[in-house]
């Protein structure tokens, strides 16, 4: 798995008119198993995503096409690990796309 932090680049005001295309990047993540979850960080200078397993490659490829990046207001800090303990539905996650 994956813990994707996101670090806003430019100020509030530069990011917001790409939020919708943003959210609805991240819903269709979430709907295709890639996401567990997302969220802001707080205080609000970024964003955290929990990605399931899959090969790093594979995940840069997917985090290229946020919309954040590609209108460069934003950049991915990417750090991977095994989950080891967790809830059952995240740790399930933690195999769902297997390397």
């Amino acid at each position: 798995m994956f813990v994707v932090t996101v670090t806003y680049t430019v100020p509030l005001a530069e990011v917001d008119p790409l939020r919708p295309a943003h959210g609805r990047w991240l819903e269709q993540l979430i709907t295709e198993g890639r996401l567990v979850l997302a969220g802001r960080r707080v205080p609000l200078v970024g964003g955290v995503y929990l990605a399931t397993d899959m090969p790093r490659d594979q995940l840069d490829s997917i985090l290229a096409t946020d919309p954040y990046l590609l209108h460069g207001v934003a950049t991915h800090e990417v750090v991977e690990f095994t989950p080891l303990l967790g809830a059952p539905e995240v740790i399930a996650a933690s195999d769902r796309n297997g390397a």
